[in-house]
């Protein structure tokens, strides 16, 4: 093969030469470009989009929380209740009857985003069928889409759906609930809320988004836009996944190259999806290559009469650079970059002094944030100090007692001190169902000191079931709301505390002699105390270990109150 520096000429061939690898390098250049900058736009756009979804699904999880506690407190009002049991008496139904539906009218009134609200029961009362508030026959939930899903609950939320009103048909999201009262099923309450403001919320300020709303099963709740159903985005996403985040949905017949981002909260039962073309994404990234590709073919023409000069014009500013960077340090004395440049060079010097700046910001940032550690670190350390500053206090009165003859006293101080000691447990939340009854042996004694004998009390718990563990005071606000509200202004009271174990349950009993739940409920009421240690235990044997297990109250038949609680057998604490 003939070497081409001997048969072309070499002005000829330096120029072809040249030229093709500079287009070479120009096109590399362009691509590799388009490549970094494109998924670099992918990254932050996700990024973005995430955060925005994020916000959107927290305030939609706070207007549809609004709602289902509204749902809760109105299936639980009295009035209501004593309408749905009351089957005789029809005066008396008919005055509560309109007493319910101006209750529930005010809760439309007073929220807007509810637009009518459905009571399904026995025996309904008819009225104007385009009103806000329907009652209806028990009998025609069935034949509601969603009814199935309250089969194994006791709430659920429908797809968006139609109902009719003065203003026509109104697309509406329901939520259902179950009217439970003493184990027995009354009706249903549903809550239709206008699927438009959803709408709103879901589209934020973002003119021409497409996302839908997915509920915890990955059914779709509401769209806006165009996105895919249900049965094609299961390709590319799990819908029933508890994390948040994007994938690139490759073409296909229903829609080209897009950008899928979803967000999933925890503290949240909706997926929020947004859908973005490919195109739209990266076309600043393939206008940059394109503008790269012109540029080089520019200076394929001029390279041989301006190579000399280009080239130090284009290396003075990069040594420049170089030598800023390499002499840089945080809060130094470093080099400042030449002014004058007002081509990509000065947007290259803007951005390093832009970039000089955020790192000198960051570092402020963590050295500001290290401060505030230092000091949560102290607190803490504080905070740990106090409890057992007072564990000390109460020994040191207890002493004092002693030495003053106060023997009564003493005692009250050494349980209290006993029980302070179990109630912090080193932080620990589950606690052995030993220290739980010492715990309650040591309440129950001081509660005897205070009424002066007339308390009595027996505990029942074998001792292999001491070792197991429960969380911690789960039996003392049932205890004390026995002594405190159910022995109220009597001066002798009984409580009956029994554990027993079947398979892998635990079973705990509480009995008292007092007055019965109705009573006790009335005194909670005028002391406006009592009802929140017994919801703590509630929510928390719930956040444990679920629906399977929990608290019953009812009336004994011969007096008094009947605590039942069911856990589980624990041989050690939950991880």
């Amino acid at each position: 093969m003939t070497n081409p520096f001997k048969k072309f000429r070499i002005d000829r061939l330096f120029f072809y030469l040249f030229s093709a690898v500079i287009v070479i390098i120009i096109a590399l250049i362009a691509w590799t470009s388009y490549s970094i900058s494109s998924k670099a736009l992918v990254r932050t756009t996700s990024h973005y989009q995430q955060q925005l979804l994020d916000e959107l699904n927290n305030e939609i999880t706070t207007r549809l929380l609004t709602i289902e506690q509204v749902s809760l407190s109105t299936s639980r009002d009295y009035e209501l209740i004593t309408f749905l049991m009351n089957k005789k008496d029809e005066y008396d139904r008919y005055r509560r009857y309109v007493g319910v539906q101006n209750a529930l009218a005010n809760l439309t009134y007073s929220i807007p985003l509810i637009q009518g609200i459905d009571l399904y029961m026995d025996r309904p009362f008819q009225g104007e069928t385009k009103y806000y508030i329907q009652f209806r026959d028990i009998n025609d939930l069935n034949r509601q889409e969603w009814s199935h899903v309250l089969d194994k609950n006791d709430f659920a939320w429908s797809s968006e759906h139609e109902v009719t009103s003065f203003q026509g048909d109104v697309p509406v999201l329901s939520f259902a609930r179950k009217i439970m009262y003493d184990d027995n099923f009354l009706g249903v309450l549903v809550i239709h809320i206008k699927a438009e403001e959803i709408r709103s919320l879901l589209s934020g300020n973002t003119a021409g988004s497409n996302r839908m709303m997915t509920n915890s099963a990955g059914e779709q709740i509401v769209k806006i836009g165009h996105v895919l159903n249900q049965n094609e985005l299961s390709k590319w996403i799990d819908l029933k996944d508890q994390q948040s985040g994007y994938v690139h949905i490759r073409a296909n017949s229903n829609v080209g190259d897009s950008l899928l981002v979803y967000s999933k909260l925890d503290n949240s039962n909706w997926t929020l999806i947004e859908m973005t073309s490919w195109n739209q994404i990266t076309q600043d990234s393939f206008r940059l290559a394109e503008v790269i590709a012109l540029i080089g073919i520019a200076a394929v023409l001029i390279v041989l009469l301006l190579t000399h000069y280009i080239s130090r014009q284009f290396t003075k500013p990069i040594k420049e650079l170089v030598a800023a960077m390499r002499m840089y340090s945080v809060e130094g004395n470093n080099v400042e970059l030449s002014a004058d440049y007002e081509n990509e060079f000065g947007y290259l010097f803007s951005g390093y002094r832009k970039q000089n700046e955020r790192i000198e910001e960051l570092y402020q940032s963590v050295q500001l944030r290290y401060e505030q550690q230092r000091k949560a670190e102290i607190e803490a350390l504080q905070a740990n100090i106090n409890p057992h500053f007072l564990y000390n206090m109460l020994d040191q009165l207890n002493w004092m007692a002693i030495e003053a003859g106060q023997d009564e006293l003493s005692r009250i101080l050494e349980l209290m001190g006993r029980m302070f000691r179990i109630g912090l447990s080193n932080g620990d939340t589950f606690i052995t169902i030993g220290d739980e009854l010492e715990h309650i042996k040591s309440y129950l004694e001081i509660q005897q000191l205070r009424w002066g004998g007339g308390l009595q009390y027996a505990i029942d718990a074998p001792v292999e079931l001491r070792p197991f563990f429960i969380p911690k005071l789960t039996l003392q606000p049932f205890v004390e709301n026995s002594i405190v509200h159910g022995f109220n202004k009597r001066l002798h009271g009984y409580v009956h505390i029994k554990l027993t174990a079947y398979e892998d349950s635990l079973f705990i009993i509480i009995d008292d002699d007092g007055s019965g739940l109705t009573r006790a409920v009335d005194e909670q009421q005028k002391r406006r105390t009592g009802g929140y240690g017994i919801r703590n235990v509630r929510e928390r044997i719930a956040g444990y270990f679920g629906e399977e297990y929990g608290i019953t109250l009812r009336d004994r038949e011969v007096g008094g109150t009947r605590v039942e609680i069911i856990l589980p057998l624990l041989t050690k604490p939950p991880a």
